[in-house]
């Protein structure tokens, strides 16, 4: 078993976990709990595949992936923000939506045939590095590439920015914000978006990128689920999100190579014949999400966690509290 061409792999696959890692991050910074990144990844692999086959522009199906999961954001932003409605109950409803659309637009997709894909890249210099080289530098797509940039750019807004202070104030304490003069419903409305932009953006990073050629409803196959978990493990930091996606990025990987005959051992085991065996390898990343989730409800963990003060609850003007 190759493990540099593994973790090459994982690192591609990470980039779409990190995407839309960040992005609930920033929704979750500014207070709004958004579980529909799920729906909103395959509005934006549905819309980055249909858009590059009708035009040939895959840099097109990027912008429009984007825009189209941001526009699908706002329909929970207007419901929770606005309306005040339940944040988990209306992000389950558009993981329902988001699903329902793109596998009705989607409808035949599969079969229209290859796309033009992003350019894979490597860096002079950095790719001759030993082992990391390969690993993170040689025959990557582009994405990748503007995943490790995004990482710091992320870290340094929402730590070290006055726009990134205002995010954080308004999902602390967003009273206080209010009564500096922060339009809180806003920031809200604003950073719902860009994080439904970064879940498209992960959406067409499948489909562009890492496994291209096809779209169905097992394209994003529960990712937007990880990638949720990762908010709690990565403690709403965009650095240690980072390592969580790549490390979940090489688990799926090599889950997919173990479950084949010639594997660990080399030669051919009917061990790994065994479907339960298959099934249970493919649980394992979402069962460790689903734990994590399970452990960040509780409050006391969440606070001890550093999760925003106000994640989850509505803002109305003129009440007491948060």
């Amino acid at each position: 078993m190759d493990f540099i061409i593994i973790l090459q792999a994982g690192v591609a696959t990470g980039t779409v976990l990190l995407f839309a890692t960040i992005g609930e991050i920033f929704s979750e910074r500014a207070g709004v709990l958004n579980l529909g990144v799920e729906g909103m990844m395959l509005i934006g692999a549905m819309s980055a595949f249909s858009t590059t086959i009708a035009t040939g522009n895959p840099w097109l199906g990027l912008l429009v992936a984007m825009f189209a999961a941001g526009l699908i954001s706002q329909v929970h932003a207007f419901i929770t923000i606005t309306l005040h409605a339940d944040q988990v109950v209306s992000g389950l409803a558009l993981t329902f939506l988001g699903t329902g659309i793109s596998l009705v637009l989607g409808e035949g997709l599969s079969k229209a045939g290859t796309v033009s894909l992003l350019p894979n890249l490597s860096i002079p210099l950095l790719s001759q590095i030993p082992l990391l080289g390969p690993i993170f530098f040689a025959r990557q797509s582009i994405l990748v590439y503007i995943g490790y940039l995004m990482i710091p750019l992320a870290w340094y807004y929402i730590n070290r920015t006055r726009p990134g202070l205002h995010l954080r104030a308004v999902g602390e304490y967003p009273s206080a914000a209010d009564a500096l003069g922060i339009n809180v419903f806003r920031m809200r409305y604003f950073y719902v978006f860009v994080g439904g932009m970064l879940a498209g953006l992960a959406g067409a990073t499948i489909s562009l990128a890492v496994a291209p050629g096809w779209f169905s409803e097992l394209t994003t196959a529960g990712q937007g689920w990880i990638a949720i978990g990762l908010v709690i493990f990565a403690q709403w930091d965009p650095v240690r999100a980072a390592v969580g996606s790549y490390a979940f990025g090489a688990l799926r990987r090599l889950i997919l190579d173990i479950q084949g005959p010639l594997t660990l051992l080399g030669f051919d085991n009917p061990f790994y014949y065994n479907p339960y065996w298959g099934f249970f390898l493919q649980m394992l990343p979402y069962a460790f999400t689903v734990i994590v989730l399970v452990i960040g409800s509780r409050e006391a963990i969440r606070k001890r966690l550093g999760a925003p003060a106000a994640l989850g609850n509505p803002y109305i003007r003129g009440e007491r509290g948060l």
